[in-house]
Parts: structure tokens; C-alpha cells; sequence
């Protein structure tokens, strides 16, 4: 079907395009780079022969794959983003093309030795024969989500090669800044056009989600006081000393390191601070929003009861949601999940139908009336080294979303 080695070549020219978002600039993208693949894409996208091609002042790129069908089907988009997380460094990535994979430890860099060894990443096992792609150990991959990028270019182009195979109109989009959570932020439901669409940013082969996380980032600034350290008692408050109680007031078993499937977490990502202010960044995260609630008013309860023993105001937290579970908006038109698992099931892929862990733009896009269900990428060990991709994964999650359109088409056939 697809030709291994022109996808492989495809998400190798995109991995080496450095597009870090940042977090900490509120300009859009937050960081100039994102237009170098943005540009990239839309000539490539006008040269497999797309239509109403349009990269616009926010770095959104949308394109049209018109209908070759005689009769009405509903619209339907499919989604990736083209930033990477700063989480790990983006830069001068460098790719390792790991053909007919044996099973063993993989040699990231030799030098600094750094080795992904399925004694820790049990997943690599599910790919031995395949072809692996890793990075040298000194940056990530950028297969989220540019595999994703990837697959929806190459499903694309295939379909236009293959007029015979029938579809409804397809309209896509990539998006910056997924990952400082503001990829959907300025998305223009209307001007897409869809009816539903599908995000391509899961992980391993199989995965179909429409459930994640409510997210909010949690900020406490908690305030000291300083004085000589010699002539300090009574007066001297260390804002240090309260926030390692600050964080030991909180549940120690809800981290995200001792939880898993729907069990939500506290994570402690960032903390600054001396005698006189210390600043603590969190998410918060859970899939039932009842709990959601609760861990947010458990952490201002931490803050008030703090005050009040120290008999002063100097805890405060405060809270910002971020985005919301999916599967209130999805639920209703589950018929959307059900095309993409008969699909998988067809090309021999066994569904995996699991929670996020996390988010994607297509959780802040179903609230925002484009219900957007996630389907796997194909990538591993996300925002860090050991991140790679199985370039049969990505083949796979292409044949899906082909699949898709045509599965769509025939099912709206008088």
C-alpha cells in the first residue's frame, strides 16, 4: 500500500526541523521556528495536489481533500500538531534507523552510553523485525506528533494517487503549540468545516481513546520572611521549610509515578525559591470530575488551614483549568469510535480502547463542537531520549486513515 521508505523519509525531513514550543511566552506560536516546518507543509501539501491550502496568521495549517463521490456524506478532518514538547530539547536531532530489530539493547550514543533496552521499555519487544526509529540520546524524536504529521500527509497523497478508492471531503489540520497546551486555542471549528474529526497523537500501534484527563496547572507562592540568620528566632519565616510541608500535606501515592489508567495525580513539575518566597507549579489531573474538583479544593484547603496555623496569609494557590474529559462530548456520537475500531480490526490491528493520560487538542476541540476522538500514532517514550517510532506502526496508522474515509463513505452509500 504505502511505500515504506518514502514515509520513512517523510518523518525523518520533519524530525529534523527543530519546532520546541515554549511555554513561557504567550505570543502565537510561542516560538518562531514552528513557521519553518508550517511552510514546509503547506507547499507540500499543494504539491500532492490538496485544495484550499492555507497556512494563517496563527500558524494554523488546513487543506482540503474534496469528495470523489456522486452523493452527500458528512465532512470529516483529521488533526496533528507540528510543535514538540520542551520538555527535552528539539535541536539537531538526529536520527537512528534501527532495520529488522532483534530484540536487544539499542546503542542511542556510545559515547555518553545511553541505551534503550527492553529490559526497561518491555513495549520494544511488540517490534522485533521491524524497523525502529530512535534518536542519538541527546534529544528527543518529535514523533509526537510528527508521525502523526506524517501519516495524515502520506494518507492524503494516497488517496489522491488512487482516485478509485471512494471518499467523502476530507479536511485537515496541523496545529502549533499542542504541547504548551494552546494547540487548540485559536482553531477555527467553523472555518473547518467538519462534522467530526480525529487527532493522530496516540502512542503504540491499537490505541483509540476518547476519554482524558481534566487538567488544571496549579501555582502556590508561599511568602518568608528574612533576617540575619544569627538574631532570627521568632522572627525569620522561611518560605522553603512551608513548602516542603506544602508538599508533604498532599496524598504521597498520587504522583504520577504510582498511578495509572483512570487514577488521577498531583505532579510538583517546577518549584523556585529562598528564605523570602518559594513558588511550586503543578498539574492537576483526573478523569472523573468529581475528583477533579476535589483535588482542586483539597490543595486551597491545604493553603487555608497553613494560614490559619501560622496566623498569617502566606499560602496562596492559585488555580487555572486547562481542558476537560472528551468523553462527555464524544459519548453522544460514539458511532465515530466504532467506524475507527471496525477499521482496525479489518487491517488486522487489535483496538486498544484506553484513557488518556494526558490531553490533546482534540479534548479542548470537542468542547469547542468538533467531537474528536485520538487514534495511535505510533510512537514511544514521548518528550525525552528514549522516544522512538516503528516505521510499520506509522504504515499502519496511514492504512487507518484510509480506511476511515472510505469506511465513511460506504457507510452514508444509498
Amino acid at each position: 500500500m504505502i511505500d515504506k521508505q518514502h514515509i520513512t523519509q517523510r518523518f525523518l525531513k520533519y524530525v529534523t526541523i527543530d519546532t520546541e514550543s515554549d511555554p513561557n511566552n504567550p505570543a502565537f506560536p510561542s516560538t518562531e521556528k514552528q513557521w519553518d516546518l508550517a511552510r514546509i507543509l503547506e507547499k507540500e501539501l499543494k504539491e500532492i495536489g490538496l485544495q484550499d491550502v492555507e497556512l494563517d496568521e496563527n500558524c494554523y495549517i488546513m487543506a482540503t481533500l474534496p469528495s470523489n463521490l456522486n452523493y452527500e456524506v458528512p465532512t470529516i478532518g483529521f488533526v496533528a500538531h507540528i510543535d514538540t514538547s520542551p520538555d527535552f530539547t528539539g535541536k539537531n536531532v538526529n536520527p537512528q534507523i534501527i532495520e529488522n530489530y532483534d530484540g536487544k539493547d539499542i546503542i542511542l550514543n556510545k559515547e555518553k552510553n545511553i541505551v534503550l533496552s527492553p529490559d526497561y521499555f518491555e513495549d520494544l519487544l511488540q517490534y522485533k523485525g521491524q524497523t525502529i526509529i530512535t534518536t542519538d540520546g541527546t534529544t528527543l524524536l518529535g514523533a509526537d506528533d510528527k508521525a502523526g504529521v506524517t501519516e495524515i500527509v502520506s494518507a492524503m497523497e494516497y488517496l489522491v494517487q488512487h482516485p478509485e478508492i471512494k471518499h467523502g471531503k476530507i479536511r485537515i489540520c496541523f496545529t502549533p503549540d499542542e504541547e504548551v497546551g494552546k494547540g487548540a486555542h485559536l482553531f477555527d471549528v467553523e472555518k473547518f468545516g467538519a462534522k467530526w474529526a480525529y487527532t493522530m497523537d496516540g502512542s503504540q500501534i491499537g490505541e483509540l481513546e476518547y476519554e482524558n484527563f481534566n487538567a488544571a496547572s496549579a501555582k502556590v507562592t508561599i511568602t518568608g520572611k528574612i533576617v540575619h540568620p544569627g538574631y532570627a528566632k521568632g522572627k525569620m519565616i522561611n518560605s522553603l521549610l512551608i513548602a516542603s510541608d506544602f508538599i508533604a500535606a498532599l496524598p504521597t501515592n498520587e504522583v504520577p509515578e504510582k498511578t495509572t489508567n483512570y487514577e488521577g495525580f498531583f505532579h510538583l513539575h517546577d518549584s523556585t525559591g529562598n528564605v523570602e518566597e518559594t513558588v511550586l507549579e503543578y498539574i492537576i489531573r483526573d478523569h472523573d470530575a468529581d475528583l477533579f474538583e476535589k483535588r482542586k479544593n483539597l490543595m486551597q484547603k491545604i493553603a487555608f488551614d497553613f494560614n490559619e496555623r501560622l496566623q498569617q496569609d502566606l499560602v496562596k494557590v492559585e488555580i487555572k483549568n486547562q481542558y476537560f474529559n472528551m468523553k462527555e462530548k464524544v459519548t453522544p456520537v460514539m458511532y465515530i469510535v466504532d467506524i475507527v475500531e471496525e477499521v482496525m480490526k479489518e487491517i488486522d490491528i487489535t483496538p486498544l480502547i484506553k484513557p488518556i493520560r494526558g490531553g490533546t487538542d482534540g479534548s479542548q476541540l470537542s468542547y469547542k463542537g468538533l467531537p474528536c476522538p485520538n487514534i495511535f500514532a505510533g510512537g514511544h517514550n514521548f518528550h525525552g531520549r528514549y522516544e522512538y517510532v516503528p516505521v510499520e506502526s506509522m504504515l499502519k496508522a496511514t492504512e487507518v486513515i484510509v480506511g476511515i474515509a472510505k469506511k465513511v463513505a460506504n457507510n452514508y452509500k444509498s
